[in-house]
Order: C-alpha cells, then sequence, then structure tokens
C-alpha cells in the first residue's frame, strides 16, 4: 500500500497527471471510504454522495496534503468530516436526537441486505445508539480496524481518550444487544 501512495501523492503533485493520480487514488480508496462513511450514515444513496464530496474535496485540496503524513489518515479525516456534516444536517431535520436517532435505526433495518443476519442489524441498530465520539471510534476500530495511534491523527483525539470511547461504545453495544434479544 505504501508503495501505491507514494504513486498517487507523485501523480496528484504533478501538473497534468492529476486525474491519472485521482483515479488510482479512487480505485484504492474507494471502497475502504464507502463502506466507513456507510456505516455512520447507514444510507447507501447518502453514502454515495458523502463519497463523491470527499473525492471532490481531496482533489481541490490536495496541495494541503503534509508529505510526510500517512495518505489514508488524511482520507479518512475528510470522509468523516464530511459524513459528519450530513449527520449535522439529517439532525437539523429531526425534532429531537431521539428522532435522529430512530430515524438511523429505521435506515439500518431498510437498507439490511436481504441476507444479512438479524445480529448483524442489531449490531447496526446498536451503533446508531451510540454518542457522535463514540460511533466514530467504535465503527473505525471495529470494522477497519484503524490502529489507535492512527485514529488520533483522524479524530484529533488522545489514545487513552480513543480507548476509553471505544470501550464504553462496547459496552453499550454489548447491553443493547441483551436487552432486545429475545431469550
Amino acid at each position: 500500500m505504501k508503495q501505491k501512495d507514494e504513486e498517487i501523492i507523485r501523480l496528484m503533485s504533478g501538473d497534468g497527471i492529476r486525474e491519472k493520480g485521482l483515479k488510482l487514488l479512487m480505485d484504492t480508496y474507494q471502497s475502504r471510504l464507502y463502506w466507513h462513511i456507510r456505516r455512520l450514515l447507514v444510507d447507501h444513496s447518502l453514502a454515495q454522495d458523502v463519497l463523491q464530496d470527499t473525492f471532490i474535496k481531496v482533489y481541490q485540496n490536495f496541495h494541503r496534503f503534509r508529505q510526510g503524513s500517512a495518505l489514508y489518515t488524511w482520507l479518512y479525516r475528510i470522509a468523516t468530516n464530511e459524513a459528519l456534516q450530513q449527520l449535522q444536517q439529517m439532525k437539523k431535520m429531526q425534532k429531537t436526537d431521539q428522532d435522529a436517532e430512530f430515524y438511523l435505526q429505521n435506515q439500518v433495518a431498510q437498507n439490511a441486505e436481504h441476507d444479512a443476519d438479524e445480529i448483524q442489524i442489531l449490531l447496526q441498530k446498536a451503533i446508531q445508539t451510540l454518542p457522535e465520539k463514540q460511533k466514530l471510534v467504535f465503527t473505525m476500530r471495529y470494522y477497519d480496524e484503524i490502529p489507535y495511534e492512527d485514529l488520533s491523527k483522524i479524530l484529533d483525539m488522545s489514545v487513552n481518550t480513543l480507548k476509553t470511547n471505544y470501550h464504553y461504545a462496547r459496552q453499550k453495544i454489548e447491553d443493547f444487544i441483551k436487552n432486545n434479544t429475545e431469550n
């Protein structure tokens, strides 16, 4: 991945070949970023729109990328910020935070694959009940297995804060699943 990132950076930094660099960047990161955004927003079409906005922002602001940084942490940070902006817009349309939470849980059920396990749907519903920071930390650690040190750079939080948020998120998810499964 490091060689591919170096190639992307080289192409994106060169005049006249930026489009080739963007294509390579999209081919390399599109799936990972889509699923990261989708887990936060739940809805497929919204995730697609936010992914497109993410790539536009990356293209327009690549000159701000610090060459010594990891490319994927920079990309995740942009994608996360774009998804959070979309979540804020969704919350504004709802009357209360509980309405927004209920909306997202319904989206989970509506967007579930036909063959999705019941426990996976329950997990997604549980994730939607988490406070924003805990949701971010949990999804990025659980699904993407991003190390805490990299998460610290993406989310601008200390490693200890991230570990605490992950611990609380995991506990809340376990409690939600226990309380919502039939014995």
